[in-house]
């Protein structure tokens, strides 16, 4: 059986050497799809961090009247973080929002000495709502809109500003999502076309080495291998030289994304997940080259 599998491994290497161009073209076309792969995971996690830094960002304040007791207050902040939609809600007396409005405005002298001449505090107390996501702000508002708690409440409460900003983002995710993974499926086509093709002419070039290897007995096994180890080769060049290219740009590009995003840290993801990413593309270009010899060597056996 080692034998067996040695020479296969042997005739697989030595094939994919004596095909010279159409193995380069079969790498190249692999890489490229991996290329689009690679950039897909790398753009969701980009936009995955875009959204979580916005949604860090969004709140929904409610300010409640000012004949509102703190206990009150306090009861309506446990009945929210009882919803299963809330992720937290934070308190905020009106001595405390006194205070962060005098130091908001510390360098407005005229904001700051009318404030001082005030002989009451005009600010009311709040609660500052954060959802656990961002499509959860609506049924947050319908509750505090219920007969129960509206009566307390200083105005109407809405959607936060930046939900919109959500929404938007949200959905441009996932069209650039749909059109990366359809390149990438479009991409890996070529690619399976292109290994199956190389195969294809490999084994017509090497019919007679083929015949003379049915006549004597070699199982279709044995025929097929040395293609799938060929496969293999394209498979792992690819993931290899695909991952080599996007290390450097990852590079250069990570100062400029961090710039709008600082919490991103984009070359640090992918150094501390370079292994995985490498896993992923030497799966999808090994099951590629594979699946693609597979095919081309059993439609020729068939023939």
């Amino acid at each position: 059986m080692f034998t067996v599998i040695s020479r296969i491994i042997h005739y697989g290497f030595k094939n994919f050497w004596r095909n010279g161009w159409l193995s380069t073209v079969t790498v190249a076309i692999m890489m490229l799809a991996l290329i689009v792969f690679n950039g897909l995971l790398i753009f969701r996690y980009v936009a995955d961090q875009a959204a979580a830094s916005i949604e860090n960002k969004i709140d929904l304040p409610v300010f409640f009247n000012s004949n509102t007791s703190e206990d009150q207050i306090l009861n309506i902040k446990q009945s929210l973080e009882n919803l299963s939609q809330v992720k937290s809600v934070k308190y905020i007396s009106r001595d405390e929002a006194l205070a962060i409005f005098k130091a908001n405005h510390v360098n407005d002298v005229v904001i700051s000495q009318g404030i001082n001449e005030l002989d009451t505090n005009p600010l009311d107390a709040s609660l500052n709502i954060r959802a656990k996501h961002p499509g959860q702000y609506g049924a947050i508002v319908d509750y505090l809109n219920s007969p129960s708690i509206k009566p307390f409440i200083d105005g109407e409460p809405s959607d936060p500003k930046y939900q919109a900003v959500i929404n938007r983002l949200t959905s441009i995710i996932n069209n650039v999502n749909t059109g990366g993974l359809a390149l990438t499926i479009f991409l890996a086509i070529i690619a399976g076309l292109v290994v199956f093709n190389t195969i294809r002419l490999a084994i017509y070039s090497n019919r007679e080495e083929i015949g003379v290897m049915r006549v004597v007995g070699a199982s279709n096994s044995f025929v097929r291998g040395p293609s799938v180890v060929e496969g293999i080769i394209t498979g792992i060049l690819g993931a290899i030289f695909s991952l080599a290219i996007a290390a450097p740009v990852v590079y250069f590009i990570s100062p400029h994304l961090d710039v709008f995003i600082p919490s991103l840290g984009l070359f640090r993801y992918f150094y501390t997940h370079i292994g995985t990413l490498f896993l992923y593309q030497l799966i999808f270009g090994v099951g590629i080259g594979i699946f693609s010899s597979f095919v081309a060597v059993r439609r020729y056996l068939k023939n």
